[in-house]
């Protein structure tokens, strides 16, 4: 195969999942709410507002009531449009205050150098917010890696469940959908990609998968194109 891009998940294939679920989630939750009733006039913030209100199909939802749907949200970690974004200003602070840095695996860090290197086009596909992918690339333990990347891709774009997401994300890259390789831990998104046209592998970090519908491997070493 020719693979001229590389499409990548972020938890858990690039991140430790637990950086997420013990890191930032949990830093996002505490702040949620003195943020918002600080920032609640402000355009960006506003919009959010409103995108939580569509979520609610609740027009007339009071900011104390958005308040407890945001952490509703992530104690069901949910994958919700303006919760992703919300989540993605609070942690703006955090990575700047030093807070915290966006973990990455030392093999993801070096072939992602590597392939860029080589002429790849890098792109991420994550749930997390545009905002969030970008910060944890741009204040990460090796530094700021956002040159390497050619575009991020959230659920704006689509579910990354379905392959309706990945065909609009082969048409943004421009090149044929069997010259991207999408790197995910989650079966059911790589099915997604493969059935928009895109090659696949399953990077199961923590164990061997059991019947593993795609070819899988255990750290970005293993890849090879």
């Amino acid at each position: 195969m020719t693979i001229k891009a590389i499409l990548t998940d972020i938890e858990g294939t690039t991140t430790d999942i637990a950086f997420v679920h013990r890191v930032l989630f949990p830093y996002a939750y505490e702040r949620l709410a003195d943020y918002l009733r600080a920032h609640a006039d402000e355009s960006a913030v506003q919009a959010i507002l409103e995108q939580a209100r569509g979520e609610l199909k609740d027009p007339a939802a009071d900011l104390e009531s958005l308040i407890g749907a945001f952490r509703h949200w992530i104690e069901q970690d949910l994958k919700v449009t303006p919760l992703k974004a919300l989540q993605g200003l609070i942690w703006v602070q955090g990575y700047q205050q030093g807070d915290f840095r966006g973990h990455l695996y030392e093999d993801a860090h070096r072939l992602l150098q590597q392939w860029h290197g080589q002429g790849i086009e890098l792109y991420v596909f994550s749930s997390g917010s545009i905002k969030a992918q970008q910060l944890i690339f741009g204040y990460s333990d090796y530094g700021d890696l956002t040159p390497l990347f050619s575009g991020y891709f959230d659920t704006t774009t689509g579910p990354k469940r379905e392959a309706q997401s990945y065909s609009a994300i082969v048409s943004r890259i421009g090149c044929a959908a069997d010259e991207i390789l999408f790197l995910s831990d989650i079966e059911q998104e790589l099915d997604a990609a493969r059935a928009a046209g895109m090659h696949t592998r399953l990077v199961a970090r923590a164990e061997r998968p059991v019947a593993p519908g795609h070819e899988w491997v255990s750290n970005f070493d293993d890849i090879s194109l």
